[in-house]
């Protein structure tokens, strides 16, 4: 239990070698943080011994408190009297968690019933959001100026397991570390799954998430579900214990949607294969060690392609990272190979069988777009709520205004009913039929990818509009909603562009519906 402070406690120490604040009711001793200050220890100490949130927040982005407030926090306001009145909230009929912002989390976060989860998916929900509030948020502005991770971040994640969750079809022995919450890979689903993907979204950056889980999450796949089990002993433990980093080529300069239509080959010499052709923006690619690559073996079309697994040590691969409008750290590169000498038995399953390998992926792939994308614009509604309640024009807070409520009321209604038809998507992955999954919710999960994307660019757009200049401005408190702005097109077209996926939704919809008896 935190120490408990009376305002007038803090008030007493009020000088330059005894110096503390309060910030959200909670208490720091900055008495060693004066000298370190970027505005100078005199703001400090002017606000010394009284509330300085309002100071703070006119100032400071809230990832300033995760980074540094850990060190200097002793307490927080109030006594145990009072707290003992919080827990016994008579609206409350079951358990909360988080910061309880309107819409800012799942509804089943805000103590709403839910058919999907039990006390196992609360565990890992625990123990993924102390470590991405922990170890990420607070360097997610870092890491994107610098545009790559420290390798310790990767090593960190799959020591939490969650690498490991992030494909967690894996056979049980390639798994370096247990899962999150210590859910065994038999036990752990897909909601498990969804629950990960969507803390560690609450970073709000596209490229730190891309790079933990981008590449990893698309590339490794093919070699777990089609790879011998040589491939799997070779690649997968690594890669799960972040020592090693995969990506997945299909991609090139001539198109990317058009699968069928890609020209890269690898052609037949006897007890290898000789590689040449161009993949382009490919996640992770910069720092990639394997490259999971589709190519061309065989005739034009769907039936000529195959699956390669590439290594950065074969002579010549050559990557580059490419400059893109976001998601800077997730290493989106330009890949080249020219007459690469790739061993047969790097064959990733059968020869002239990689399109269905491709399609088989594609579901789980678009799946975590929507996850990502739509705690992007829950993110947006947060960041908007939370700075509505501050910030003052004409006399009023923002959210006194009608206009800013009627902007919040739009957003909040897309994601919700995003979030929804997502549950329902994650809940048949698991009860129906693996074989049928591709053919039936192909469709769905095609316009849901697309409803997803539109959502993150309506609340980006909202939300910068509500921040106003802060929102283009890199850092700072519009920080979350200027990055997410400009990554946008890295989810509305990667995984399949908006119109491929709406045109994909109606046309495998309307097939399987006239094959099931659909009077149309």
């Amino acid at each position: 239990m935190s120490k408990k402070f009376t305002v007038e406690e803090v008030a007493k120490h009020n000088q330059a070698d005894d110096c503390w604040v309060i910030i959200h009711d909670k208490v720091y001793d900055v008495t060693k943080f004066l000298n370190d200050h970027p505005g100078g220890k005199k703001v400090l100490l002017k606000a010394s011994g009284t509330d300085a949130t309002k100071k703070f927040e006119s100032f400071h982005s809230p990832s300033v408190l995760q980074k540094y407030g850990e060190k200097l926090l002793i307490g927080e306001i109030g006594t145990e009297e009072e707290e003992e009145l919080q827990d016994s909230n008579p609206l409350t009929v079951g358990e909360t968690f988080g910061d309880m912002v309107p819409y800012g989390d799942p509804m089943w976060y805000q103590d709403w019933y839910s058919p999907y989860y039990n006390e196992t998916h609360r565990a890992v929900r625990k123990v993924v959001r102390e470590f991405v509030d922990k170890e990420i948020m607070p360097f997610c502005h870092e890491w994107d100026e610098a545009k790559s991770l420290p390798r310790e971040v990767f090593i960190k994640a799959a020591k939490a397991g969650i690498l490991g969750a992030i494909v967690h079809k894996a056979p049980e022995e390639y798994y370096p570390y247990p899962l999150p919450a210590g859910i065994s890979p038999k036990d752990f689903d897909a909601f498990h799954r969804v629950i990960v993907f969507d803390e560690l979204s609450r970073c709000g950056s596209g490229g730190v998430t891309w790079a933990l889980c981008g590449g990893l999450g698309i590339g490794l796949p093919p070699i777990m579900n089609f790879g011998s089990e040589y491939l799997q002993k070779k690649v997968v433990k690594d890669c799960l214990a972040g020592t090693k980093n995969i990506c997945l080529c299909i991609t090139e300069p001539s198109g990317g949607s058009d699968v069928a239509g890609l020209q890269t080959e690898a052609r037949d010499a006897g007890d290898h294969y000789i590689l040449n052709g161009e993949k382009k923006w490919i996640t992770n690619g910069v720092y990639a060690d394997y490259f999971t690559v589709a190519c061309r073996t065989g005739e034009p079309g769907f039936n000529g392609i195959s699956f390669l697994l590439v290594e950065r040590s074969m002579p010549g691969v050559t990557t580059r990272q490419m400059n893109c409008s976001g998601v800077w750290p997730s290493g989106t590169a330009y890949v080249t190979f020219e007459d690469v000498k790739v061993p047969k038995e790097n064959l990733i399953g059968k020869e002239n069988r990689g399109f269905k390998y491709i399609m088989f992926n594609f579901n789980s792939e678009r799946i975590g777009i929507v996850i990502q994308a739509n705690r992007f614009a829950r993110v947006c509604i947060e960041e908007s709520l939370k700075y509505a309640h501050k910030r003052k024009t004409f006399g009023k807070r923002l959210i006194d205004h009608p206009v800013i409520r009627n902007k919040l009321a739009h957003m909040i209604r897309k994601c919700e009913a995003t979030h929804a038809w997502l549950e329902t998507l994650t809940y048949q992955t698991i009860k129906m039929p693996e074989e049928l999954q591709p053919i039936r919710l192909g469709g769905p999960i095609a316009l849901c990818k697309a409803q997803a994307t539109r959502t993150m660019e309506f609340c980006a757009r909202e939300a910068a509009q509500i921040f106003g200049g802060l929102a283009y401005t890199r850092g700072g408190q519009g920080e979350k909603i200027e990055r997410l702005y400009r990554e946008v097109r890295a989810y509305a077209i990667p995984g399949g562009s908006e119109e491929i996926m709406l045109d994909l939704g109606i046309r495998q919809s309307t097939k399987v519906g006239a094959f099931m008896g659909a009077k149309m």
